[in-house]
């Protein structure tokens, strides 16, 4: 069965362009293995994240990712059983959200500030969606 989740968190402490860089490593040397895809987007101590792939699978890695020291404030924002998945394209996507378009931002918030805390779920899948569509989305490959 396959499932989707999204979440937010706060980096522990400020983070490097290098540690970004094993955090994408890791996921694209161990996703594969366990069948999970998804984007990750970072910007100004927030990280974004979907997960999908096999229940078990996506549950054991976002236990981990609550286990992990680098990430507070981790907060659960969805999770559902899905016929297919949104983000199959990518072992694990990037997004620097400091790149991303301000109106874009402005379109699913009251302020041009990513803050998925703040917004409904489905306002962070329509981002996104927008992100995949705009081409925003960088695929790393390992």
């Amino acid at each position: 069965m396959l499932v989707r989740l999204l979440y937010a968190s706060r980096p522990a402490a400020p983070l490097s362009t290098s540690v970004i860089d094993a955090i994408l490593a890791q996921s694209l040397q161990g996703n594969p293995a366990r069948g999970i895809t998804g984007i990750l987007v970072y910007h100004d101590r927030l990280f974004m994240q979907v997960l999908e792939g096999g229940r078990d699978e996506v549950c054991e890695l976002y236990n981990a990712i609550v286990r992990d020291d680098r990430h507070e404030q981790v907060r659960l924002l969805s999770y559902a059983e899905i016929d297919e998945r949104r983000f199959g394209g990518w072992t694990m996507g990037y997004v620097n959200a400091a790149r991303v378009n301000p109106s874009l931002l402005l379109k699913y918030g009251e302020k041009a500030v990513l803050d998925p805390f703040a917004w409904p779920a489905r306002a962070s899948l329509a981002l996104l969606d927008e992100l995949i569509a705009t081409a925003a989305v960088v695929s790393r490959s390992g």
